[in-house]
């Protein structure tokens, strides 16, 4: 096995581990993939100030993300069908993230359902919704996440029209995998993820297949979901939304100092600066470039997490210091996870944790909730100078 020593090297492993088809439904972004590109480059502008002689140890990254310990700033973001990028994907992520101290959020597009992972986990996890058409359906499954004990919600705001991603088209992007020549061609190659899916019994989104009357299948599947993302989603069902959940709500796709102050406005206890990934609107401004603008508008009053491009624990420390009080990985932790399952999580964790921990160190200071701008060199424009 070759050593890890960061997130490119699961990357590279997690490549020639499973299909193609899901490899580049994690690895793309929508249309020309600018956003998706900058969210990770534009990380590379912010430098970082080293300074000398400070007493480095008794560090910890340690802190608290909407009141809750975590051993460091960073939740496993909600990735769509990550169970097909490993058998029983998630539920071993959300173990890997239980062991490590650090949240867990399942997506409504799961492949193992939200029964699945709270059986097989023992700490609350949170899980993420998507608003449906399906008003019935948005109640009973915010009642499902309250029945296993989840203990957050994450709404996703920003995908009520579903961005084009050229790659999933080409690759008749299908679950379970559809036996055209070029899939089976790829799949010969594959045999260790066809061993993995050989043996789990989850094969389709297990949030939704068996509790929406006419959805027995992935063919009737396919059918729902292509038109059930709600277009007419409104702050004022966000509003109704938190009524029904009642608990922490963390309003996920703010890229937009206006939209930070509503979220503010309906009583959300959190927010996830975020484009998706850049998976949905091409050309928007990358995550960490749009952090300075939200911060000035609602940092002080609402907590602001980030995720989008971070690949590293100085990633991670970046958007800390630019006053994020907690990040996001989901494609680094899927390269883990496709890479070698559960112990492939972990390791992406442990990645993230030494480079945050060493980093943090030379930039001479030893608690996480101590970074700050001070840490930071950042580009006098690098909020940039746009006009509207």
């Amino acid at each position: 096995m070759a050593k890890i020593t960061n997130i490119e090297d699961l990357k590279q492993i997690y490549k020639r581990r499973v299909p193609k088809m899901f490899y580049d439904y994690c690895e793309s972004g929508s249309w020309t993939e600018q956003t998706f590109r900058e969210n990770s480059s534009d990380f590379d502008q912010v430098r970082l100030r080293q300074r000398v002689a400070v007493d480095m140890t008794g560090r910890s990254t340690a802190t608290k993300m909407i009141g809750q310990d975590v051993s460091m700033p960073v939740a496993l973001a909600p990735v769509g069908s990550t169970g097909m990028q490993h058998a029983d994907g998630e539920i071993l992520a959300a173990k890997a993230a239980e062991a490590f101290g650090v949240p867990f959020t399942l997506s409504t597009m799961s492949v193992c359902s939200i029964e699945d992972v709270a059986e097989n986990t023992t700490k609350p996890f949170w899980f993420q919704l998507y608003a449906m058409k399906d008003k019935d359906y948005t109640k009973r499954v915010i009642q499902r996440a309250k029945d296993a004990k989840c203990s957050a919600l994450v709404v996703t705001l920003d995908l009520q029209i579903l961005g084009q991603r050229h790659k999933d088209l080409k690759n008749g992007l299908s679950i379970p995998i559809r036996p055209t020549m070029g899939n089976i061609v790829d799949l010969a190659t594959k045999w260790r993820w066809i061993a993995g899916m050989a043996k789990t019994k989850r094969h389709q989104f297990g949030n939704i297949v068996g509790h929406i009357d006419g959805i027995s299948d992935m063919s009737s599947l396919a059918i729902w979901a292509s038109e059930s993302f709600d277009p007419k989603l409104n702050w004022e069902d966000v509003k109704e939304i938190k009524k029904m959940w009642g608990g922490p709500l963390i309003l996920k796709g703010i890229l937009d100092a206006d939209d930070a102050k509503m979220a503010l406005q309906v009583g959300a206890d959190a927010i996830i600066v975020s484009n998706h990934g850049g998976r949905q609107l091409d050309g928007a401004l990358s995550s960490i470039r749009v952090l300075p603008s939200i911060m000035d508008a609602v940092g002080d009053k609402i907590e602001v997490h980030l995720d989008s491009g971070i690949r590293s624990g100085q990633d991670v420390l970046k958007a800390i210091s630019m006053g994020a009080k907690g990040t996001y990985i989901g494609r680094a932790f899927v390269y883990g996870l496709g890479a070698m399952g559960q112990e492939g999580v972990t390791s992406a964790l442990n990645v993230i944790h030494k480079e945050l921990d060493t980093t943090m160190a030379l930039c001479g200071e030893t608690q996480v909730e101590d970074l700050g701008r001070q840490n930071l060199l950042v580009p006098e424009d690098f909020d940039g100078r746009w006009r509207q």
